[in-house]
């Protein structure tokens, strides 16, 4: 009699394991009215007292010419372009965090453009993106003759002297 109670329970719950798992229902989640369409104020950056302006940035980006271990420092403003050589180095914006926000951090968002060997004026982007002077391995530019990397942003924030 044991025995069949064990069989007949084992066929039980053997037979509750074969059927199929219910199927999940989508829950549907909303953005809740309060936040909807919010009409952020506009203010100038002059007006916020966020920092410089992005016309009176000046970055310093380094150069690297691996053929010849010749180092340059461009000073550039944002929308320069400064070809030296065989490449153009275009500054597109300079950024660094303000003094007291931490960890600090000085970025710009550069695009470099180098000859075609052979042609004279037929040039391709080799690297277009944001450069970090803290983390310079987070974004680099990878060519076999040419290295690029920002030194500095200059810009002023309020309260800084």
């Amino acid at each position: 009699m044991a025995r069949t109670g064990l069989l007949l329970g084992a066929a039980l719950v053997l037979g509750a394991c074969s059927q199929d798992p219910p199927e999940p229902e989508a829950v549907s989640t909303e953005i809740p009215e309060e936040l909807q369409r919010v009409e952020l104020p506009e203010v100038a950056a002059a007006e916020a007292g966020i920092g410089t302006p992005l016309e009176e940035r000046v970055a310093t980006i380094g150069l690297l010419n691996k053929r010849n271990n010749e180092t340059q420092d461009l000073e550039m403003r944002p929308g320069e372009q400064k070809r030296v050589g065989d490449v153009i180095i275009s500054l597109a914006s300079c950024e660094r965090t303000a003094p007291w926000e931490m960890p600090q951090e000085t970025g710009a968002f550069v695009q470099v453009l180098v000859r075609e060997r052979g042609s004279q004026n037929e040039f391709n982007r080799v690297f277009s993106g944001w450069l970090f002077k803290n983390s310079p391995s987070l974004n680099v530019v990878e060519h076999p003759i040419y290295d690029v990397w920002v030194k500095d942003c200059v810009m002023e924030f309020p309260g800084e002297e």
